[in-house]
């Protein structure tokens, strides 16, 4: 009989230095992008722009999950 397997404890310590790469990852793109628009085609700019505004949308979102994991280690809840 297989052993049962059991989850992953919730580790959460370095979620913000993930987030913080993450979020930096990111910026990169939307920059890498804001340059090859230079060079696009309309369509493919308009492609590029709406990334970048979804880009923009994460970008917001890890920061604040950022924010979020940085007070519970505060009050070491991670």
């Amino acid at each position: 009989m297989p052993k049962e397997q059991q989850p992953n404890p919730d580790n959460r310590y370095n979620n913000v230095e993930r987030l913080h790469d993450m979020i930096e990852n990111t910026k990169s793109k939307l920059q890498e992008a804001e340059i090859s628009m230079e060079f696009a085609s309309p369509e493919e700019r308009q492609q590029l722009q709406n990334k970048n505004a979804r880009r923009k949308q994460s970008i917001e979102a890890m920061e604040s999950e950022m924010q979020d994991e940085s007070e519970a280690r505060k009050n070491r809840e991670y």
